[in-house]
Formats: structure tokens, C-alpha cells, sequence
């Protein structure tokens, strides 16, 4: 067990950033800590990786509740046994002869999973029955499939109550005692609305969604891009639904909640480290632009600055500092505060004075959304940072270069020649701090 915590712990950044996670999941509810959805194909092609995966986070001291579907063995199954795949919206349509089959595999690779993870030394509980309580959906369209109507969890929190991983088979009862398929997407949101969890993951082959160019989209901000991205034409059904899915869902949880989609061998990167890993979906919060302090409260910004540096902002910082561009999200949660400096012949070139991201919201993907709003409409830009900083990692992926020294690195983007670069790098170690070294409560 202790190889797989120090392979999972070498993928990630740093041991601070560690302990910030595993403080803010052991405050709240053991039941709302994460729920976990896992696809048919990643139970057929990366079990060994899942299993350490979890294993690794119930070491830590954390119980995912984990559902899982299987729909490449069910199409493989149905196929043995003659029965042709039909499917309507998305939904597999299931007559008896299917319904057999959908139970007879569900619950063979619910128990494969369970053996695996105790095989492991993970303790893990097979719950094949008793969660959700169905109605049929349709029986002339889809046979028999079933709606969520009610999520039973008695049974999950009496695992999770003796530290037992929750392992939970994506079929339904209705209240008569029949067995009805559900879809393990259906399944996963209803089991999510009523656990209300800090983290929802769904782990998948791809992992996270991919943009036209076949990219992986790293965050989704739904406050200040959901329009953008339903517009966008590159947004294929399949993946379209999946936003919107994910949309309606966040929008009945907390804003705290966020959806992840990453491969399990980086599922304790997704949740330990504030970069992450595949794509993170959050409410997130509308990013507002100013040109100027007038229409923005001073007091949130300066204790969004103190909150997310740990240090005191100098007293004369709003007197001293004109800003040229503000970012800021709505609930004054994180912000990029740009001012422009004059070069060589009077050239006027934006400059990043400062990027706080208030500390309860680091690793939400806000600081990120708020980034990209900004650099969608400056096209070119120079900033500095300690040599210590943990957002130094970001900086790097963000910037064209870099130029580092004791006190401070230098970053740019847009900049085209070496005298711009040099007025930079000078700017910025000439440019005396705002920040007091420490900051007393």
C-alpha cells in the first residue's frame, strides 16, 4: 500500500497543497466528501489503476461512494446471447430477455470490483439493491427502464459509517419488487442530488472532454462560459448533452460542488492538487471587467488580496496602484488587477499587478476562469512572481518566457522583441512591493 501512495503522491505538487484538500474534505460529512461514477469500459480496461486509486484515498482517511454502469460488457453479453442492441434518447431499450442479461452482468462486475478492492486490503461493500426506487420510465418506448423517484442511502452510510467503500450497482426497484435497468448517468445525479457532495468525478477512458481540435478542455467555468460553449460549433451531440447534464446538475448543488471527468490513474490528482488533471466543470462565478476602483468595494479586494497571498497589503496600495483593467468574480472570490506602464517611446504595454484567489477557493478552477476572461482581451502582458510562489507551475503553461533570479521571475505573453522583454524584466525588479512580508491576524 505504501508503494501506491508514494506513486500517487510523486504525480502531484506539493505536500502544502496536499494538506489543504485533506483539511477541507475531513471538515465536512464523510457521505458528501466525493461520489464517483464509473464507466462499464473503465472496469474492463483500467481496474488495477482504479483500485489504487481508491485504495489510495481510503489510506488518506476518505470514502468515495462509488457507482459504476457496464455497457461495453452488457453490448458484449447481449451479443453472445443473440439479442440486438437497440437504443432510443440515449436509453437502452430493455425487454425481459435484455433485463436478464442487464442484472446478470451488473451485478457480476459490481462484485468483481468489490473482490478487487479487498483483495487490495481496501474495505468495500457490494450494494446491489435497496438505493433507488424507480417507476417505469415508458414500457411501450423502452421496456423496461426505469425512473429515479426516490434515493434510498441508508445502506451507503452504514458502509461509509465503518470506513467501507459504498460500491453500488446502477439498477432500480419499484416499490412492488421488480428489478428495472437505469441508466448510470440518471443514476449518478439522483444519487448526487440527494448527498449534496463536494466532489462529483466521473471516470472515464477519454479522460475529460475535448474540444474541435480534439484538446483537452482543462475547466469549465458554467457562470461565464455555459453560452459561449452552447454556441459553439463545434460542440457535437454527444458532448452537448453531457454539458447540459452536467449544467442542470450543478445548478441543484451547492456552488462549492464541482464535476470532475478524469481517467482513474489521475483521479488523486484531480482531487489533491489545485491544477488537477481532465476537465473540471464548476458553477463558478460570472467574471465582472472595470477600468478602475470607482465601481469596485475596496475593502472585499484588499481582503481578497490579503486572504489569497497571507499577507498585509500595504496602506497606500489604492492610492499608489491605477489600475488600467480589473477582473474580478462576482462574489470578490478571485481577481486580476492589470496597470499599463509606459516603455520606450511611450509605448503603453498592460502589466499583471496582481492575482489573488481567495484561499477557500483555491483549487475551483475560479483563479483559471478569471485568467481566461482576462486573456481574451489582452493580447499582451507582463508579470512577476517570487521564485517560491506554487502558481509559478501555471505561470509557466500561461507565459512565453521566463526569466528568473533570486527576488523575482519574470514572465511575458505577446511580447515580440528582446527591448520589450528587457523593459520588462527591468520594470519589474524596479518596482517596489505592495505586499508586507507577513501578515498578523
Amino acid at each position: 500500500m505504501r508503494t501506491t501512495i508514494v506513486r500517487l503522491l510523486s504525480n502531484m505538487a506539493s505536500a502544502k497543497e496536499i494538506s489543504l484538500y485533506l483539511k477541507r474534505f475531513a471538515r465536512m460529512d464523510a457521505a458528501r466528501f466525493a461520489v464517483v461514477k464509473v464507466g462499464g469500459a473503465v472496469l474492463r480496461d483500467d481496474l488495477d489503476a482504479l483500485v489504487s486509486s481508491l485504495a489510495f484515498l481510503q489510506q488518506v482517511g476518505l470514502t468515495p461512494i462509488v457507482l459504476h454502469g457496464a455497457g461495453p460488457q452488457l453490448d458484449e453479453h447481449c451479443a453472445a446471447a443473440g439479442i440486438a442492441k437497440r437504443a432510443l434518447d440515449g436509453l437502452r431499450v430493455t425487454p425481459p430477455e435484455t433485463l436478464a442479461v442487464v442484472r446478470r452482468v451488473l451485478l457480476s462486475e459490481n462484485l468483481r470490483l468489490v473482490e478487487a478492492l479487498q483483495a487490495a486490503g481496501v474495505r468495500a461493500t457490494s450494494i446491489q439493491s435497496g438505493v433507488f426506487e424507480v417507476e417505469v420510465l415508458d414500457p411501450d418506448r423502452y421496456g423496461l427502464v426505469g425512473k429515479v423517484i426516490a434515493v434510498h442511502t441508508p445502506g451507503i452510510r452504514a458502509a461509509i459509517g465503518v470506513g467501507s467503500i459504498p460500491v453500488i450497482a446502477s439498477l432500480g426497484e419499484t416499490g412492488g419488487g421488480q428489478i428495472l435497468n437505469i441508466n448510470a448517468d440518471w443514476a449518478a445525479s439522483e444519487l448526487v442530488k440527494e448527498l449534496q457532495p463536494y466532489k462529483i468525478v466521473f471516470l472515464t477512458g477519454t479522460g475529460g472532454l475535448l474540444d474541435g481540435d480534439g484538446r483537452l478542455i482543462d475547466s469549465i467555468n458554467l457562470g461565464s462560459q455555459y453560452e459561449a460553449l452552447m454556441g459553439a460549433a463545434w460542440l457535437h451531440s454527444g458532448m452537448r448533452v453531457k454539458i447540459e447534464q452536467i449544467h442542470d446538475l450543478l445548478m441543484q448543488l451547492p456552488p462549492s460542488s464541482s464535476v470532475s471527468i478524469t481517467r482513474p490513474d489521475e483521479l488523486a490528482k484531480e482531487l489533491f492538487t489545485h491544477r488537477g488533471s481532465g476537465t473540471l466543470v464548476r458553477r463558478g462565478e460570472r467574471i465582472e471587467q472595470h477600468t478602475g476602483w470607482n465601481a469596485l468595494d475596496r475593502t472585499r479586494i484588499a481582503a481578497l488580496i490579503e486572504s489569497g497571498f497571507g499577507r498585509r497589503l500595504a496602506a497606500d496600495y489604492f492610492e499608489a496602484t491605477q489600475p488600467w483593467r480589473v477582473f474580478v468574480s462576482e462574489h470578490y472570490r478571485a481577481a486580476l488587477l492589470l496597470t499599463r506602464e509606459v516603455f520606450a517611446g511611450g509605448e503603453l504595454v498592460p502589466h499583471l499587478d496582481k492575482f489573488a484567489v481567495a484561499h477557500d477557493a483555491q483549487g475551483e478552477g475560479l483563479g483559471r476562469a478569471a485568467w481566461q476572461a482576462m486573456r481574451a482581451s489582452v493580447p499582451r502582458l507582463f508579470w512577476r512572481s517570487r521564485p517560491d510562489n506554487p502558481v509559478n507551475e501555471f505561470y509557466l503553461e500561461q507565459a512565453d518566457g521566463c526569466i528568473k533570479s533570486e527576488r523575482w521571475n519574470v514572465y511575458w505573453y505577446g511580447l515580440e522583441s528582446l527591448a520589450a522583454i528587457g523593459q520588462a524584466v527591468d520594470h519589474c525588479r524596479a518596482r517596489p512591493a505592495s505586499l508586507k512580508e507577513h501578515c498578523h491576524a
